[in-house]
């Protein structure tokens, strides 16, 4: 069965891999799932600041426990965070002593 012959077809999950093949090979694509698509879109949203319950929810998660593997790029935000309260707290800091001695 070539690509060809769906054409107009509806896709369907006997189909689909080759549907699915034939774009990663127009895209010059190798090696990516469908399913990384799915993996992306949730990590990106993690990345956004969507709470946990969010994610739950896009992913049609019933536990954290599935939900928490996209939280891994929250470490990279809370480095971010955790960046700019530290200048913060220097601004502060500063504010209390003008001339920015230390006692």
């Amino acid at each position: 069965m070539s690509s060809s012959v769906l054409k107009g077809a509806k896709l369907r999950r006997a189909n689909f891999t080759l549907v699915w093949a034939a774009a990663l090979k127009k895209a010059g694509l190798s090696g990516f799932h469908f399913h990384d698509l799915r993996h992306t879109g949730n990590d990106l949203a993690a990345r956004s600041g969507a709470s946990l319950r969010d994610l739950m929810t896009r992913m049609g998660h019933s536990t954290t426990r599935a939900a928490l593997i996209y939280e891994h790029t929250a470490m990279e935000r809370d480095r971010a965070i955790a960046d700019v309260l530290g200048k913060l707290a220097e601004e502060a800091l500063k504010d209390q002593d003008p001339e920015g001695s230390s006692t």
